[in-house]
Formats: C-alpha cells, structure tokens, sequence
C-alpha cells in the first residue's frame, strides 16, 4: 500500500503539470531563447574576431611588404646621391688639384727666377757690402 491511486495523486500530477507549464512559459523558455541568443553572439564575437586577425595579419604583411619596398628605394637613392656626390667631388678635387699643381708651378718659376737674380747679383752685394762694412770701419777711425 505504498502506492495508492486516490485523487491526491491525480490533483499532484495536473498540479505538477500545470506547474511545469508555467515554469517553461516564464522560465525555461526566456531564458533557453536568451541562452541562445547569448550563444549566437559569442559566436559572432568570435567569427569577428577570426576575421579581423586574419585582416590584421594580411595589412600587417603588406604594411612590411610597402616597408620593404619603400626602404630598398630608399637606399637605392641614398646609393644614387652618394656616387653623384663622390663623382662631383672628384670632378672638383681633380679641378682644384690641377689648379693648385699650376700655381705651384708658377710659384717655383718665381723662385727659380728671383733665385737666379739673387745669385747674378750676389758678387755685386757682397762687394757692395764690403765697401760699407769697410767705410764704416775706416771712417770709425778718422
């Protein structure tokens, strides 16, 4: 007699019913569907998130890429401007070289020049020197 079919146990299962039916209508569906919703937004958060790394990992290898390019190009005018430059300095040392081996050419003609002078008039100065060493030296004694 454990179990007894009266009509409490009828009015406890139409009761639990009924009590099944509410909890699903205010309860069990609100929030399964809010479940859901919450479910279909992480994982649109997350099929976001894949799509923007894989963006971000494409720009970011064309963004390297454009570095790459931008710095050979780069170097490729730092190249370009230094040979112009050697080669302008070599045109104006080459220039100024020649121009300073001219003046010292003239300058050692000049020398040679008033040094060739010197030594034509070197017998006469040095007569001339002795004639006024000796006049001061014998009008010191008169």
């Amino acid at each position: 007699m454990f179990l007894s079919l009266d009509g409490t146990f009828w009015f406890q299962l139409v009761n639990f019913a009924i009590f099944f039916a509410l909890l699903n209508a205010v309860f069990l569906r609100p929030v399964g569907a809010a479940i859901k919703k919450r479910r279909e937004h992480i994982e649109g958060v997350q099929s976001d998130y894949d799509r923007y790394s894989h963006q971000v990992s494409a720009l970011r290898g064309e963004a390297e890429s454009r570095r790459g390019a931008a710095r050979r190009a780069a170097e490729e005018t730092v190249a370009r401007s230094r040979a112009a430059a050697e080669a302008e300095a070599g045109y104006l040392v080459g220039g100024r070289t020649s121009e300073a081996h001219a003046i010292i050419e003239q300058a050692r003609a000049m020398v040679a020049l008033e040094l060739s002078a010197a030594r034509a008039k070197e017998n006469e100065l040095s007569q001339s020197l002795a004639k006024t060493l000796l006049d001061r030296a014998l009008g010191a004694d008169r």
